[in-house]
């Protein structure tokens, strides 16, 4: 079993935030996968953005803003 660290882009209006997860590969099934901790980090990440709510996202990951060129 590998484990190997990954930056997961979440996008949610106009806010993307980029999340560290860590990927499994146990070279099984249906390997590679992420833990169930790190699925639900992503998941608390998108609500957080879709409240608009930047503070309690910004403690799990790195949020930034898209402006349109």
């Amino acid at each position: 079993m590998t484990k190997r660290q990954h930056t997961k882009l979440v996008h949610e209006g106009d806010y993307v935030a980029e999340v560290d997860i860590e990927i499994i590969d146990t070279g099984e099934g249906w390997s590679p996968y992420i833990s169930i901790d790190d699925a639900q980090k992503l998941d608390e990440v998108r609500e957080y953005l879709k409240k608009g709510d930047l503070k309690s996202a910004t403690r799990i990951a790195r949020v930034f803003h898209l402006n349109p060129v």
